[in-house]
C-alpha cells in the first residue's frame, strides 16, 4: 500500500503576533526553532519514522524552496521528501500537492506542518482505519462545556458526547480526496480542513481518538508548551 503525506507549510503565520520575530526568530510558525530545529523538520521526522508512509510532499512558498531543500538534504531522510509550490490558502496548497501525487497512491494523509507531536501509533491507526473505511481523521473529545452563542447571549448548551475537535492527520483514499477537491472548486467552497470537503460528498469519515499533546502551534504561548513537551519526550528517551 502506498501512502503519500501532504504537509501544507506555505502559511504566513499571522496569528503568531508581532513579537514573535524578536523572541523566536521568525513570525512564520512552521520555521520557528524548537530545540535548534524548525518545527516543520520535527513534523517531517515523525512521518519518516512511520513504517506505513511512502513519501512526504511539502507545500511551500517558492521563496522557501532553496532553504528547505538544503535542510532536507542535510537530514538524509530514508524516504522521499519533496517540495511543491503552495498557494495563498491552505486549501490551495493541499490541492497543489495533491495534483503532484501519482495515481498509484492508495491513501493520502494531510497533516498540519505545525503539529510536531503527533505520535507514530496514532498515525498508523489512522492510516489503517482509512485503508479499511476510505476516510479517517484524528480527533479528541472536548473537556469544556460548549455553548452556542448569538450576540453575546447563550442560546444552547451542546452535548459534548456529540462533539469532536478535529486534529490531523486526516487520511483518505486518493480518488475520494481528489473528488472532494474538485467539487469544492466547482462550488467555490472553502473548508477549514480536508474532512469538511469530503463530508460534502456524503462520505462517511471515521474518527480515531487523538491526544491533547497533538497541539497545533499557532500562537506564542504554544511555543512554551511545545518546549515542555519536547523536554518531556527527551527525558523519556534518555530514561528508557
Amino acid at each position: 500500500m502506498k501512502v503519500s503525506v501532504i504537509l501544507p507549510a506555505a502559511g504566513l503565520g499571522t496569528r503568531m503576533g508581532r513579537s514573535s520575530p524578536e523572541k523566536f526568530g521568525t513570525s512564520r510558525k512552521q520555521f520557528m526553532l524548537l530545540d535548534g530545529s524548525p518545527i516543520l523538520l520535527h513534523t517531517i521526522r515523525r512521518f519518516v519514522a512511520c513504517a506505513s508512509v511512502t513519501e512526504i510532499v511539502i507545500a511551500l512558498r517558492q521563496d522557501d524552496f532553496e532553504w528547505a531543500s538544503e535542510l532536507i538534504v542535510g537530514e538524509g531522510f530514508s524516504k522521499p521528501v519533496r517540495l511543491v509550490e503552495g498557494g495563498d490558502s491552505r486549501q490551495q496548497s493541499v490541492e497543489n500537492a495533491l495534483a503532484s501525487i501519482g495515481p498509484d497512491a492508495d491513501l493520502v494523509a494531510v497533516h498540519d506542518a505545525v503539529r510536531p507531536f503527533i505520535d507514530i501509533e496514532t498515525i498508523e491507526r489512522t492510516i489503517a482505519e482509512a485503508a479499511a473505511s476510505g476516510a479517517a481523521i484524528v480527533a479528541i473529545v472536548p473537556v469544556d462545556t460548549v455553548k452556542q452563542v448569538h450576540l453575546n447571549k447563550i442560546r444552547a448548551t451542546i452535548p459534548r458526547e456529540r462533539l469532536a475537535l478535529a486534529q490531523t492527520p486526516q487520511v483518505f483514499r486518493l480518488d475520494l480526496l481528489k473528488r472532494a477537491f474538485e467539487k469544492a472548486r466547482e462550488d467555490g467552497f472553502i473548508g477549514t480542513d480536508e474532512s469538511s470537503l469530503v463530508e460534502r460528498l456524503d462520505a462517511e469519515v471515521h474518527v480515531v481518538p487523538g491526544s491533547d499533546r497533538n497541539i497545533k502551534i499557532t500562537k506564542p504561548s504554544d511555543m512554551e508548551l511545545a518546549r515542555l513537551f519536547l523536554a518531556d519526550e527527551t527525558a523519556t528517551r534518555v530514561g528508557a
